[in-house]
């Protein structure tokens, strides 16, 4: 008989780089952390339409700081943490979250078109967020079907997974915004590409929302479901309006958007309507979870995808009332630009208190 011991398992990757102490934060780095991009770069976008140009510089050089760091921080992640990395890519809670990336590229190149007159930077952003939107829906929507283990519904789905629809319409948005700085011979292909990319984001908007409303209204809800990305089933809609209020005023430089005008316009009101209505629905709901249910208010990155919302509410509603005549509504912008930069700004004292928190040198024990 033989003494020798039997050969080891081998280990899984992850337990072969360095163990996870100060570096844990970053194997757990969120997915939507591009968030806070998106977050910042809209309020800044609302200021400068709202005639606030100082805050909106000041924003974007600061966006333009997050965005850069964001990246390094998740380039370095993909290396050093690999199986953590994929793992979220085919994850039913985390993996929609990467849409943000597209949708904060697409709002960065949208602020060097509004701000800055650049429209070398934004066509570059442009191209780098539809190569990151076909990526990212054909290998996170292809993981989630052909993956063997499957989450029931009600612990699968969130309002995150909306950020596939920001993310479709923010290249609308963009590719809109673009089509009305340059001239041919893309113009009309710019236009043509924002059309069918609002087109299509509308029709995944119906297709999630369903099965969302259908786990709100079907399945018990507990204050820990309630997640910030709830609030993305109105800025969803949001950058919808956005979206279409942009193809509206391209209108006269396209045909084919002056003959589905009448159409254009009453999806616009449409979706403008609808992310109204979700407006005092989540405030309940955050009344019910955080008075009623007494859930802890507290820093968390997925907070900033209640942010967004918010400020892009006031952007769109400011170019629905252009697009549109409808100067009665024009309180609505001035006075969710406010909310948004109060909401923005407790974001961003949560995070720098816990950055702060985690700068701190731990005690050995």
């Amino acid at each position: 008989m033989s003494n020798a011991t039997p050969p080891r398992a081998p280990q899984p990757p992850e337990s072969r780089v360095e163990p996870l102490g100060a570096s844990a934060p970053l194997a757990e780095l969120s997915p939507a952390y591009f968030g806070m991009v998106m977050a910042t770069g809209i309020v800044s976008i609302a200021a400068q339409l709202l005639d606030h140009p100082t805050l909106a510089r000041a924003l974007f050089a600061l966006n333009l700081v997050a965005y850069t760091v964001l990246w390094a921080l998740n380039a370095l992640r993909a290396l050093r943490y690999r199986a953590h990395f994929l793992g979220d890519l085919v994850d039913h809670l985390r993996g929609p979250g990467f849409f943000t990336s597209v949708a904060a590229t697409s709002i960065v190149g949208s602020q060097f078109l509004i701000l800055a007159k650049n429209s070398r930077a934004a066509v570059a952003l442009w191209c780098v967020a539809v190569v990151l939107w076909v990526g990212l829906t054909y290998t996170v929507f292809t993981g989630l079907t052909i993956k063997r283990n499957k989450p029931s519904l009600d612990q699968g789905i969130s309002g995150a997974w909306l950020l596939a629809v920001v993310a479709t319409q923010s290249i609308a948005a963009l590719s809109a915004l673009l089509a009305a700085h340059i001239g041919q011979p893309v113009k009309l292909e710019l236009n043509f590409l924002a059309l069918s990319m609002w087109l299509w984001g509308g029709m995944l908007y119906i297709w999630m929302m369903s099965l969302i409303f259908y786990r709100y209204t079907f399945f018990p809800l507990e204050p820990g479901d309630l997640s910030p990305p709830y609030w993305i089933n109105m800025g969803a809609m949001a950058i919808s309006t956005l979206a279409g209020s942009l193809l509206i005023l391209n209108s006269p430089d396209a045909p084919f958007l002056l003959s589905l005008l009448p159409f254009l316009k009453g999806f616009t009101v449409f979706y403008w309507a609808t992310g109204t209505w979700w407006i005092p629905m989540l405030l309940v709901l955050a009344l019910w979870r955080h008075v009623y249910r007494r859930f802890p208010l507290r820093y968390d990155p997925l907070y900033w995808g209640a942010v967004f919302p918010l400020g892009m509410y006031a952007a769109s509603t400011d170019r629905l009332i252009e697009a549109m005549g409808i100067g009665f509504l024009s309180f609505v912008p001035r006075a969710f630009f406010s909310i948004a930069l109060i909401a923005w700004s407790a974001a961003f004292v949560g995070l720098a208190v816990e950055l702060l928190r985690g700068s701190r040198p731990r005690s050995g024990g």
